[in-house]
């Protein structure tokens, strides 16, 4: 498993000028591009059927100057939205890579709406922390289920072979680094070859492997992993082996707003619109505006590693959007009471010290006082009975780190050279998520499979024809 060995002698029954390793948002869209451009393409996909971590997200996707952000009146533009990334991640990305990501992030998004159906619009009515403008993109439900769903339905159309229950285990390589092809096992134990003239690496990053995890990010070692579990690390691995270059692998994006003992995505939304946090006590203890990532390690901090969102009707009616938050509501999850105190009860928080944080955040609303965590409340209406609550906890969501790439999407040495057939992007790539915890801002990983695996897909279609 996650073997790279010598090309010489190895015989290849089938070969296919693009292959594709993974597929999620990134491989899907990779296929796609790699078509487009005139090749043929095959994708394999550990999996039964194809999910991965894009069916666990919200499906939001970030991206400057759309045609549905002008059809909405939205003003954005690459560089705005490339120093809202580098602001987030205090300016610890490469910023070519930066710029290049947000450049194309427009065309990307254009290209998958009008050309290949993918059904996308654009979400209105609240922005996530860190984000100028409107820019996010995502399915009607809010449901990452459902970008899949449109992904394959395009990858379907333009007859694209996908291979299900195959676990590639092996890359083939010339000492050059050059891959000449892989071996994968199918469920019986069988193993097949399948030679290739370019691979893309669209197969997530290492958010399953509990010994990378606590390698690299050691802070979330034992946390709660809320990701597909067949994210290994199998393309940091299978590069490290080849000699690639690395980056940013202490960076990760965490939630710390996954219901809780549900293990369901409450979207952060309610917090962005006026709900906020407390832990056992009834206490705040941060500043909810600073972003849902670098918020799960402070959940996880607090006693028993849960807190309660909480918030009220108008806020719960803004939740039901998200297919996500009308899940938890089916499961029991959500817990309601006309006033404060029968809230606090049916959570076993303390009464009188959840009714004085309300009376806090009331107060902060109406702009009297400065909370002591820096958050601004006003600009939003006061919680107003009937109150809601979820008991969540915080979770690793996946990993920014990856391989070292070029603006192409190829996989580079080291000193900057490119391997010579290798390409990566999502999860498997270096992210523009900063080194740590609190460098995500909303939607990266889902930019980075869908503008990364465009480019991955058409550079490894130049290849195809040299």
């Amino acid at each position: 498993m996650n073997r790279v060995l010598p090309a010489s002698g190895i015989d290849f029954p089938l070969h296919v000028p693009v292959l594709v390793i993974g597929a999620g948002a990134c491989g899907l869209t990779a296929a796609l591009a790699a078509h487009d451009a005139g090749a043929d393409v095959l994708v394999l996909e550990r999996d039964p059927s194809p999910s991965g971590s894009t069916a666990m997200s919200s499906g939001m996707i970030p991206a400057a100057g759309t045609s549905l952000q002008q059809k909405s009146g939205v003003v954005d533009s690459a560089a705005l939205m490339a120093a809202d990334i580098q602001a987030k991640a205090h300016g610890e990305n490469d910023p070519a890579m930066v710029a290049a990501i947000c450049a194309a992030s427009g065309t990307t998004m254009d290209w998958l709406v009008h050309k290949h159906r993918v059904p996308l619009t654009l979400v209105e009515g609240f922005l996530y922390p860190g984000h100028s403008v409107a820019r996010m993109h995502a399915p009607v439900s809010r449901s990452g289920a459902d970008l899949i769903a449109g992904l394959l339905a395009a990858t379907g159309a333009a007859g694209i072979d996908i291979v299900c229950d195959a676990i590639v285990t092996t890359l083939f390589a010339e000492a050059d680094g050059r891959i000449r092809g892989v071996a994968l096992q199918r469920p019986d134990g069988s193993e097949e070859r399948i030679g290739c003239t370019a691979l893309v690496l669209a197969c997530s990053g290492f958010g399953g492997n509990a010994d990378l995890v606590a390698q690299h990010i050691p802070e979330m070692a034992g946390a709660l992993y809320y990701g597909h579990t067949g994210n290994r690390g199998d393309a940091l691995l299978w590069g490290e082996q080849l000699g690639a270059g690395v980056g940013n692998l202490g960076a990760y994006q965490g939630h710390g707003s996954l219901a809780s003992p549900h293990a369901i995505l409450i979207t952060w939304a309610l917090m962005v619109e006026g709900g906020f946090q407390v832990n056992a006590r009834a206490e705040r203890f941060s500043c909810e505006h600073d972003g849902y990532s670098e918020q799960a390690m402070r959940v996880i901090q607090q006693p028993g590693g849960v807190a309660w969102n909480i918030y009220d009707e108008r806020l719960h009616k803004l939740g039901l959007d998200f297919e996500d938050y009308r899940e938890a509501v089916n499961a029991g999850a959500v817990k309601s009471a006309t006033d404060i105190a029968a809230l606090a009860s049916a959570c076993g928080l303390p009464g009188e010290a959840l009714a004085a944080t309300l009376a806090e955040t009331r107060r902060l609303a109406a702009g009297e006082g400065r909370d002591h965590f820096g958050r601004d409340f006003t600009g939003k209406p006061p919680l107003a009975g009937p109150y809601f609550a979820v008991k969540v906890t915080g979770a690793l969501f996946h990993t920014q780190g990856g391989l070292a790439i070029d603006t192409e999407a190829r996989v580079l040495r080291p000193d900057g050279s490119p391997l010579p057939n290798l390409f990566a992007g999502g999860g498997a790539a270096c992210g523009i998520s900063g080194q740590g915890r609190d460098g995500y801002l909303s939607g990266n990983g889902l930019l980075a499979a869908t503008v990364l695996g465009a480019k991955a897909g058409r550079s490894a279609a130049g290849l195809s024809f040299l």
